[in-house]
């Protein structure tokens, strides 16, 4: 490896076995080494390729759009992306790199990723002298800080263990994946946002030919680990770090697995991104797992959890607290407390009327619809009591060929890592049996990857 670095121009040079077309057979001779060389000039960051004393001819590849994949110890696959969104075959172009050694490998990853961010950095220089913006779809609606702090939280094993031993999750996972393994079976997967790459591996248990584990946080590099530590089937799957919005892929996948759910289905926002990797990389009537979500909906009534909230707010009703009358920010200490929905898991035996449910079919759904979701609500009271607010839960299938399973998290079923929620009332409303209980579900996405919720509820006889 040699660097050399200048005002003007910088290189870093690495020496190869061999490098070939991804579209063709043959490769250079193996007496005859490759030189691969990075190297910015006037705010370019390049890959080249150079045998003897002269660059192979089309083999360059702009770092800005370029991509690169580790396809075995000693071997990875380089593609060159077109800054044009809409060719669709703009992922097909690329070349396979031999190396000589593991560590030299690893330097070349790394050396590849930092030149990746020197060009971003300094912004791509198109042919008109313009600069492209370089923020992908996420980074222009999500905020930054919420977007970091997102990526640590998963990228810590501490979290994805909580997630692993959620028997209900996982399970669920694995026997929709083994059970349809003829939707697996010689077919090429894509993980959405892989995690610790356990569905991946799944994936590749059920007969995939290849998966390609998808992962923006720190926690691709576990998931390169956990995966190398399982031989057999990490052959066949490729850690790729970076956002589904950003990544190039050498191939479309024929199924597409995740694990998008929030809390409420789609707080994080990540079915977006879900859906986003369905339109980029999933060929036609390619599979979902999961395909469909639904949110329901139900009144309850819990007079101890109402007290509990209203509790909270009874130390601002102090009128000589260290000489301060503290009254005046009662009523918005109160307010407060009920605008914050309650995550817990409940007696399904609190509700007040059978569910009702909002549907979002996962194959069909735009990235838009998700910004705004509005549900009329209509219920019809079992009981007479006081209804202290709306109960949520959800629900996804695994529309498997051989097998559907649902994975669930409502009240009385096993309960999940995202139990469900509760949105209460400040001011409980009174039902009587057989009322019906109208109002609306309002939610409206933000940046920092969660919803506003607004709520209404009344009675009607």
């Amino acid at each position: 490896m040699e660097v050399l670095a200048g005002q003007k121009h910088k290189h870093l040079e690495f020496t190869l076995v061999a490098v070939s077309e991804l579209s063709s057979s043959s490769v250079p001779p193996l007496s005859t080494p490759v030189i691969a060389r990075f190297s910015v000039d006037s705010g370019v960051a390049e890959l080249r390729f150079r045998q003897d004393s002269g660059f192979i001819d089309g083999f360059n590849v702009n770092l800005g759009t370029g991509q690169l994949f580790k396809l075995g110890p000693l071997k990875s696959l380089c593609i060159s992306g077109s800054s044009d969104s809409n060719k669709e075959k703009s992922y097909a172009r690329g070349v396979t790199i031999l190396f000589r050694n593991e560590e030299e490998s690893r330097d070349f990853h790394s050396a590849f990723e930092q030149w990746q961010n020197e060009d971003v950095t300094q912004g791509t220089h198109l042919p008109n002298g313009a600069i492209s913006d370089v923020k992908s779809k996420f980074d222009n609606k999500i905020e930054s800080s919420s977007a970091k702090m997102y990526f640590h939280y998963y990228g810590q094993l501490l979290h994805q263990q909580n997630m692993l031993q959620d028997y209900v999750r996982t399970g669920t996972y694995y026997a929709a994946v083994i059970e349809n393994r003829a939707d697996f079976t010689g077919r090429v997967v894509v993980d959405v946002g892989a995690g610790s790459g356990i569905l991946s591996l799944f994936a590749a248990q059920a007969g995939a030919k290849h998966v390609y584990a998808v992962e923006a946080s720190e926690m691709a590099e576990y998931a390169r680990k956990l995966i190398a530590g399982n031989p057999s089937l990490g052959q066949r799957i490729t850690v790729i770090r970076g956002k589904v919005e950003e990544v190039e892929l050498p191939e479309k996948a024929d199924i597409l697995i995740s694990e998008p759910m929030g809390t409420l289905l789609v707080n994080e926002r990540m079915l977006e991104s879900y859906i986003i990797a369905r339109d980029r990389f999933l060929v036609p009537k390619g599979k979902m797992f999961p395909s469909v979500g639904r949110i329901h909906m139900a009144p309850f009534s819990d007079e101890y959890l109402f007290v509990e909230i209203a509790n909270k707010a009874l130390f601002w009703q102090q009128q000589n607290y260290y000489g301060v009358d503290l009254t005046a920010l009662h009523g918005s200490a109160f307010q407060g407390y009920f605008s914050q929905p309650v995550v817990d898991a409940f007696d399904p035996r609190l509700l007040v009327s059978p569910p009702m449910s909002h549907v979002i079919d996962f194959n069909e759904a735009k990235e838009e619809d998700l910004y705004e979701i509005d549900i009329p609500l209509k219920f019809l009271a079992s009981v007479g009591t006081r209804v202290h607010g709306l109960a949520c839960w959800f629900d996804v299938l695994f529309n498997g060929s051989t097998v559907q399973r649902w994975l669930t998290t409502a009240p009385g079923a096993p309960t999940t890592h995202w139990y469900q929620i509760r949105c209460v009332l400040s001011q409980p409303i009174y039902v009587m049996a057989g009322q019906e209980i109208t109002g609306r579900l309002h939610m409206v996405a933000h940046n920092a990857q969660s919803y506003t919720i607004y709520l209404t509820l009344s009675g009607w006889f």
